[in-house]
């Protein structure tokens, strides 16, 4: 089984579901990585005293730390605009997207959910192009793209998880969620090593205290289609 992830930053995939593709790698499937942005814009650059140019280098670097570390069958990394996607016309992106699709002949495509989990704007843009992409190739009759899967938070009260003063988290509601992908001991150890691959952002992963709130599994929606029970594994029951 052949999947790919699609997300618009680097550390999307360690915030994320590194876990669950780590699993996977185990499992003895291909996982690969796209990456739209080199992240430059971030405003740890301020921090750090670097332009964006050289702050998008530093990210670069440190996404072929996780690259390493994960063991990503393959990975690549664009440049387009962070933080400057809605500015982009939006079938720019999904030929990139595409093209990228075309290459890989994924089996399952992921990304974010319609919520983005945190609401940031390139992660909104993410969601449309994922689907956009996904419904124009199931058109056209592509034989390996089976699935679209929406990596997300379960939900926790009263719908948002907030964590100090500067992170609000969107979530999924129970009957929103699909499959949820356990993780074992050796799952979480490659997801907390990936986000030790980001140096630069280790004040920030110690302030949202990323790692202690990682939990037994991850979570994800399935577009356009229902599970429950939920799934346990996201290459169960694919559609024909």
């Amino acid at each position: 089984m052949r999947y790919l992830y699609v997300f618009p930053h680097p550390d999307d995939e360690s915030f994320g579901p590194a876990g669950a593709m780590h699993h996977q790698l185990q499992q003895g499937h291909e996982v690969y990585l796209l990456t739209l942005t080199k992240g430059g814009a971030t405003k740890q650059r301020h921090r750090l005293g670097l332009s964006i140019e050289e702050m998008s280098e530093v990210r670069y670097q440190e996404m072929l730390e996780v690259k390493k570390t994960l063991g990503l069958t393959g990975m690549t990394v664009l440049d387009l605009p962070d933080s400057g996607l809605k500015y982009m016309d939006p079938r720019e992106i999904e030929r990139v997207v595409t093209d990228h699709i075309r290459e890989v002949k994924p089996d399952i495509l992921v990304s974010y959910p319609v919520h983005g989990i945190s609401g940031f704007h390139d992660h909104l843009v993410m969601h449309a192009v994922a689907k956009q992409v996904f419904l124009a190739l199931r058109d056209e009759g592509v034989p390996y793209l089976k699935r679209l899967a929406f990596f997300t938070i379960p939900y926790e009260g009263d719908g948002t998880f907030k964590k100090g003063n500067d992170f609000i988290i969107k979530q999924s509601l129970p009957d929103e969620i699909d499959c949820s992908v356990s993780l074992d001991e050796a799952n979480i150890d490659a997801l907390k090593a990936s986000l030790d691959c980001y140096k630069t952002y280790q004040r920030v992963i110690e302030k949202a205290q990323v790692k202690e709130l990682i939990g037994d599994a991850i979570h994800f929606e399935l577009f356009q289609e229902s599970f429950n029970p939920r799934l346990i594994d996201l290459a169960d029951q694919l559609p024909s």
